[in-house]
C-alpha cells in the first residue's frame, strides 16, 4: 500500500509569507484581487460599481483603487470548467441586463442520467440536485473574459501575466502581495529577459486564487484556521469536440470505467449544434494507485453511447484542473483577517451534488466587495472590520446549499459507490437531516493506495489521445527552459513514482527504472500534484495553458 502523504514535502509556509516592508518602488492600490477568475471579477466590478455610487452621491470615500492580479497571459486562459452555469449571480451582479445580454450559450431544456456498464447505459431518473432546467451551457473563459471588459469599463486595474508570490505582512495583517520573477533560466539565474518582482501594497487584499492556492494555503496555516474536516478534492479532465452529430440535451453519467471505490462521473454537454464539451470527474480520494484519469476519459469515448457523437468529429481543446469537494464542513473557520479576505474555491465554495460552484464563486465576490466598501468608508480594514463577509456567507444561499448536502460527498469516502448512493439519497429526501451528525473524512494525500500500473492503453489519436498529444491541444507555451516550479520530495520509491505518472494528466511525470522523471513545462496547473504530490508553486506569468473555450 502506498500512503501519499509519506512523500509529499512540507508546505513552504516561509516561502509565501514574508514579513518585510514593502519595495521603494512598490504599486500602492487600495484593494487587491488575486486572481481573475469569477471571484475576483465579480468582487472588483460590485466595489468599482459601489465606489461610483459614492463618489456620485457626495460620499466621504473618495478614489479608491481596485486591482486584479492574473496569473494567466490573458484573462480566461487558466479557466476551466463544466459549465452548466445557474445565472443568480449574473443578475445581481448586473440588474439592469437580461439573461440574453450575459455570454451564455444555450438554455437547458432536457438532460439525462446514465448508469455505465463498459458496454450499456442504463438511464436513471435525475436526481433533483442534478435538475438543471431554466440553467444555460456556458464557456468559463467567455464569461470571464466579458466580466474583465466590464470591470475595465469601470476603472479596474487588470494586471495580467502577473502570479502573486508571496503574501506581505505586517504582525498579523496581510499589506499586500510581490508577484513572480519573469525571465529566469533553468537553473534560477537571471536571463536576458530577467524582469524582477513587483510588490503590490493594498489596504485589503482578496484571495480569489482557486483551487489550491498556494498564498491561500499558506494563510491558513500561518493563521492557525482549521476545519471540521479537512478539504478534499476531485480532478476534472475535459475535451471539447467539433462533431458532426448534434447533442440535443445535457447528458451525466455514472459507472464505468470507474471502479466501485472512486467516486466521480462524466458530463457531456452540447455549447453549439457542432461543438460539444466532454469531461470525467474522479475524487482523489481514489484507491488504485493506477487510476489514471486522463485514461479513463479516453476509454469512455469509445462507449456505445458517447462514441456516436464524436466519431468524425475533432479534439478542438483540451484542459484539467480540480475541485474542491469537502463542501460545508471543510470551509474554513474564518475566512477573512487583518486586511485580507477568501472568496470562490479558495474557500471551497463548491456544491458536488448539484457540480455548481460558478455563481457561488462570484456571490462570494460580491459580498467580499460591500463588506470591503463598508470597511473602507469605517477606514477599518482589521479582521473585526472584515468579519462581516463570514456572517453575510454564512447568511446566503452559498452556505444554505452547502449545508442542505453536507454529507452528500462525504459518504462515498468510507462506503463506496452503492452504499453511499443509497445514503446519499436518503440525504436528498431528509433535506440533509440524516444523517445528523458530521461524516469525518481525511486528506486525499492521507487515503492509502492500491498499487497499480494501468492497464497498457494505446491511443489511436483520432479518438483517443496520449497525454502530450492533449498538452498540445490545452495550448501550453511555457518556455522549455524555465525553472521548476514543482518541489519535489527525496528519495521518492518507484512505486510512488508510478503513482505520480499515473496522477497527473499532463504527462509532467515520468517514472525512468526506478526513479521519478520531472518535466515542469508539461504543467498546465490543475493542481492536482499539490494535492497528492509534489507541492506546486506559482511560476512567471504567462506559463501553463492558454484555454480559449473551456
Amino acid at each position: 500500500m502506498i500512503v501519499p502523504s509519506r512523500y509529499q514535502p512540507a508546505l513552504p509556509v516561509e516561502r509565501f509569507i514574508r514579513a518585510e516592508p514593502p519595495d521603494k518602488e512598490a504599486v500602492a492600490m487600495d484593494v487587491v484581487f488575486v486572481g481573475g477568475g469569477p471571484a475576483g471579477l465579480a468582487g472588483a466590478i460590485e466595489l468599482a460599481r459601489l465606489v461610483r455610487k459614492d463618489q456620485e452621491a457626495g460620499g466621504s470615500l473618495g478614489h479608491v483603487e481596485i486591482a486584479v492580479l492574473e496569473k494567466a497571459e490573458t484573462l480566461g486562459a487558466h479557466c476551466l470548467s463544466g459549465a452548466v452555469v445557474n445565472p443568480v449571480a449574473l443578475r445581481e451582479l448586473f440588474p439592469e441586463l437580461k439573461d440574453g445580454d450575459f455570454p451564455l450559450r444555450t438554455r437547458v431544456t432536457s438532460e439525462r442520467v446514465y448508469f455505465l456498464g463498459a458496454s450499456r447505459a442504463l438511464r436513471m431518473p435525475t436526481p433533483p440536485t442534478m435538475r438543471n432546467h431554466g440553467f444555460y451551457m456556458a464557456s468559463l473563459c467567455e464569461i470571464v473574459r466579458w466580466l474583465g471588459a466590464k470591470a475595465e469599463q469601470l476603472g479596474v486595474n487588470m494586471f495580467t501575466g502577473y502570479p502573486a508570490d508571496a503574501l506581505l505582512v505586517e504582525g498579523d495583517r496581510v499589506r499586500g502581495v510581490r508577484t513572480t520573477a519573469s525571465g529566469l533560466k533553468r537553473d534560477g539565474s537571471p536571463g536576458g529577459g530577467y524582469a524582477p518582482p513587483t510588490d503590490i501594497t493594498a489596504r485589503v487584499t482578496v484571495l480569489a486564487e482557486g483551487t489550491r492556492g498556494s498564498l491561500t494555503q499558506a494563510w491558513l496555516a500561518w493563521q492557525r484556521i482549521g476545519s471540521p474536516n479537512p478539504q478534499i478534492f476531485a480532478l476534472g479532465v475535459k475535451e471539447l469536440w467539433e462533431t458532426k452529430r448534434p447533442l440535443d440535451a445535457v447528458v451525466h453519467t455514472l459507472g464505468w470505467p470507474l471502479p466501485a471505490d472512486a467516486f466521480g462521473g462524466s458530463f457531456m454537454y452540447p455549447l453549439e449544434p457542432n461543438l460539444v464539451a466532454l469531461g470525467l470527474v474522479v475524487g482523489l480520494d481514489y484507491r488504485d494507485a493506477g487510476l489514471d484519469v486522463h485514461v479513463l476519459l479516453q476509454r469512455l469515448k469509445t462507449h456505445p453511447l458517447f462514441r456516436p457523437y464524436l466519431e468524425g468529429g475533432e479534439l478542438a481543446e483540451w484542459g484539467a484542473k480540480t475541485i474542491p469537494e469537502g463542501g460545508f464542513h471543510s470551509l474554513p473557520e474564518r475566512r477573512h483577517g487583518s486586511g485580507v479576505l477568501l472568496v470562490g474555491d479558495a474557500a471551497g465554495y463548491v456544491e458536488v451534488a448539484s457540480l455548481k460552484g460558478i455563481h457561488y464563486a462570484m456571490q462570494s465576490g460580491i459580498l467580499a466587495a460591500r463588506t470591503i466598501f463598508a470597511a473602507l468608508k469605517q477606514q477599518d480594514v482589521s479582521a473585526a472590520g472584515l468579519a462581516a463577509y463570514d456572517r453575510a456567507v454564512d447568511a446566503s444561499f452559498i452556505v444554505e446549499d452547502l449545508r442542505a448536502r453536507r454529507n452528500m460527498r462525504l459518504v462515498f469516502q468510507k462506503a463506496g459507490l452503492y452504499r453511499g448512493g443509497a445514503q446519499a439519497a436518503l440525504m436528498t429526501v431528509t433535506g440533509g437531516a440524516f444523517p445528523s451528525r458530521r461524516i469525518a473524512t481525511e486528506r486525499d494525500a492521507d487515503v492509502p493506495r492500491r498499487t497499480g500500473h494501468g492497464d497498457g492503453f494505446v491511443p489511436d489519436r483520432k479518438l483517443t489521445f496520449a497525454k502530450l498529444d492533449a498538452v498540445f491541444k490545452a495550448g501550453n507555451a511555457t518556455r522549455d527552459d524555465i525553472p521548476s516550479h514543482l518541489i519535489v520530495g527525496r528519495d521518492v520509491p518507484a512505486e510512488v513514482a508510478e503513482l505520480y505518472r499515473h496522477m497527473c494528466p499532463a504527462g509532467v511525470y515520468e517514472r525512468q527504472a526506478d526513479r521519478l522523471v520531472v518535466n515542469p513545462p508539461n504543467c498546465v496547473d490543475c493542481k492536482a500534484t499539490d494535492v497528492l504530490g509534489p507541492r506546486w508553486t506559482p511560476r512567471e506569468g504567462g506559463s501553463g495553458p492558454h484555454y480559449r473555450r473551456m
